[in-house]
């Protein structure tokens, strides 16, 4: 018998792959989990600080870029 490696693309593939097993076609090794989809930085964070404090931080991060600019 020989192991191979497979990358499947969607959920009816991976059922199809399942029925292969119960027939006694194929056995599945091992099942990975699903990469998470990749969020943006703004999406991960929002809502977390208050606007207040957002608005000093950005105020805060826009003085310091000033900063190491003029260096």
């Amino acid at each position: 018998m020989n192991t191979i490696l497979l990358q499947v693309n969607n959920r009816p593939a991976l059922n199809l792959l399942y029925e292969m097993q119960a027939l006694d076609l194929v056995k599945v090794l091992k099942e990975y989990p699903r990469p998470e989809a990749k969020t943006k930085l703004s999406d991960r964070f929002r809502g977390v600080f208050s606007i207040e404090a957002g608005k000093s931080f950005k105020a805060h991060t826009q003085l310091m870029r000033e900063e190491w600019d003029s260096i």
